[in-house]
């Protein structure tokens, strides 16, 4: 059975699409698992390892270590960023916002600041003996408060990390809002319902997929946290060490160590948990979602 000529033609518009993801994504995922099922050895050389890398990383302490850094992190950081980002997105939708589009711009314009300028940015509000804490402390007498120790390098860490991406997530949820028929807010005051009420007993059930959207995006980038990590190194070498997060700890392993091989199956091993963790997340959801 041949194609028809139009059927022809949405298979070359979507080549191009598919010739860069199987390029630049399928082969090199391919090429990193084929990497992970090998050993280099002094004597010997390269040699098939099969699942031997993946029982060591599975017994790592240190990788152990960077996933409850990480989950830690998230507990930390996603419930406030979420929260701040709901805020911010019914603010703006309300109508009720002075200068609205000046706020939103001004809440989005962190996002398009890259994570290395961001990091270096904080990196420097943080600095106990340059930064303009420090210098306030020292004009008044006072000590600089330590923002990069190991009880506060995880908030800090988080700030940094809420202040680039509450912006994003305010977009999405914005964005979904604008969806809701305004015939419900109608109802809603002529049954004598005020902002409050309609923004909790409307709004908010009726972006529920957006803010899961948002919080499986949040399960992503929480256990793909390198550059913050990794910037903040060069301050608090002492506090973060080469296996602070899984991804610090995979980018150490293959060029620092040069244990290529290895740090491929840790690759694979926290794409599989990002995979169980967002899959959990979405099954209690939709329980949820069938209960309510």
């Amino acid at each position: 059975m041949t194609a028809t000529p139009r059927a022809r033609a949405g298979y070359l518009f979507v080549a191009p699409f598919l010739v860069v993801f199987v390029a630049l994504f399928l082969l090199p995922l391919g090429y990193a698992g084929y990497l992970s099922l090998f050993r280099e050895r002094l004597i010997g050389g390269v040699t098939f390892a099969g699942l031997d890398n993946y029982v060591r990383a599975l017994s790592d302490e240190r990788l152990v270590a960077g996933v409850v850094n990480v989950g830690k992190f998230f507990l930390l950081q996603v419930p406030v960023m979420l929260l701040l980002a709901l805020l911010a997105a019914l603010a703006v939708d309300s109508g009720l916002l002075r200068a609205a589009k000046v706020f939103r711009l001004g809440i989005f314009v962190p996002y398009a600041v890259p994570a290395v300028v961001a990091t270096l940015m904080w990196g420097y509000l943080y600095g106990r003996d340059f930064g303009p804490f420090a210098q306030l402390a020292e004009a008044t007498g006072g000590a600089p408060p330590d923002f990069l120790a190991p009880s506060a390098m995880l908030g800090s860490m988080s700030n940094i990390v809420t202040w680039e991406f509450t912006g994003y997530n305010m977009i999405i949820l914005y964005a979904a809002l604008r969806t809701i028929p305004t015939e419900l807010y109608e109802a809603a005051a002529v049954d004598g319902a005020g902002a409050w009420r309609i923004a909790w007993s409307i709004k908010v059930p009726a972006i529920r997929p957006a803010l899961m959207l948002c919080l499986i995006f949040s399960v992503i980038g929480s256990f793909q946290l390198f550059a913050e990590p990794q910037l903040l190194q060069r301050l608090a070498p002492s506090v973060i060490d080469g296996a602070y997060t899984p991804n610090l700890y995979a980018y150490t392993l293959a060029f620092t160590g040069q244990e290529v091989n290895y740090a491929a199956a840790v690759s694979f091993l926290l794409g599989l948990v990002i995979v169980v963790v967002s899959s959990a997340v979405l099954f209690v959801s939709r329980r949820g979602g069938r209960r309510s």
